[in-house]
């Protein structure tokens, strides 16, 4: 397992968000509506995409804290414990009684592509009064960032409370609701994938024109700044002005399943450092890159030197 390095201690991240224990299971290919397969291993990972962007900051030199919640169960210790390896702070993980922590059933298929079965668990508790209660956390952090696996009345709250405080907000809006109100588009920076994109527009991001229109669209809807992953296509980032494409790093994946939380996470600590936008998103897209060639999501994620190492090679 790779573990927590920094080249700088003073990027001051917190994230507000879920913390799972993943069930994950390996397979020949991911199964179709009702078939039954047999897969070929099984494994418990501590996950979340809260606590893996957690993680994943801290490996790429953040500071971190994670506010959030497990419940009474037997994965509950294991799971803080795992934050604190990682020297993420988790005086802001909760106890939740007579409720199970969050839970995730992830299958991997050989290939790489991923299925996903969360519930809630103690995440579903995380409330606008645990912001409150951790409001100066937030107020002191260069940035906030939040994810959609818990209520979205809390992530609103944390969203004000940062506002208010001129700290700057990144948003991966994931898992997508049935309907995202405009007010959570409201941040600093929304980081969605193609999928996500595409629920919130309304239309496709295919084309290079398609791209443009969704940026355009975000940024009308409240976004400051916006980076749209495209998995194996890189990325597109605008800071509503230049409009930059993110080339991809080739890679041969194993589990793309954290992938997109190496990429917020890393995102985070180089924009807390003081990177532009472009220089941020190139760093991010590397670690994201990296963490698909490893299997599991918080196991998987990469360290500042190895990020650094592959960006050196790049412009060598």
């Amino acid at each position: 397992m790779s573990t927590p390095e920094s080249t700088n201690r003073g990027a001051q991240i917190v994230v507000l968000g879920s913390i799972n224990m993943d069930l994950v299971i390996r397979c020949s290919q991911l199964p179709r509506p009702g078939q039954t397969i047999i897969a070929d291993s099984s494994a418990e990972v501590p996950g979340g995409k809260g606590a893996n962007q957690a993680v994943a900051a801290a490996r790429a030199g953040g500071n971190v804290s994670m506010i959030g919640r497990v419940g009474d169960d037997a994965f509950s210790s294991r799971l803080v414990e795992n934050l604190q390896r990682e020297q993420v702070a988790t005086d802001g993980v909760l106890p939740t009684t007579e409720t199970p922590s969050g839970l995730a059933i992830v299958a991997v298929e050989s290939s790489g592509e991923n299925s996903i079965v969360a519930v809630p668990g103690a995440n579903a508790q995380l409330s606008p009064a645990d912001v409150t209660t951790f409001a100066d956390r937030i107020r002191t952090a260069d940035v906030l960032m939040l994810q959609l696996e818990v209520p979205i009345e809390t992530v609103q709250a944390a969203i004000e409370v940062a506002r208010q405080a001129g700290v700057t907000i990144v948003l991966d809006p994931a898992p997508m609701p049935a309907a995202l109100d405009d007010a959570l588009l409201h941040v600093d920076l929304i980081c969605p994938n193609e999928s996500e994109t595409e629920a919130i527009v309304g239309h496709p991001v295919s084309s290079d024109e398609e791209i443009d229109r969704a940026i355009a669209s975000l940024h009308a809807r409240g976004a400051r700044q916006v980076i749209l992953t495209l998995g194996s296509r890189g990325a597109v980032a605008s800071d509503g002005t230049t409009i930059r494409r993110i080339d991809p790093t080739p890679i041969d994946p194993v589990d793309t399943t954290a992938a997109g939380d190496a990429f917020a996470g890393a995102l985070a600590v180089r924009l807390a450092e003081g990177a532009n936008l472009f220089e941020a998103a190139g760093f991010a897209a590397v670690a994201g890159a990296l963490a698909a060639t490893r299997p599991g999501a918080q196991p998987g994620m990469p360290t500042r030197t190895e990020i650094d190492q592959i960006l050196q090679s790049q412009k060598s």
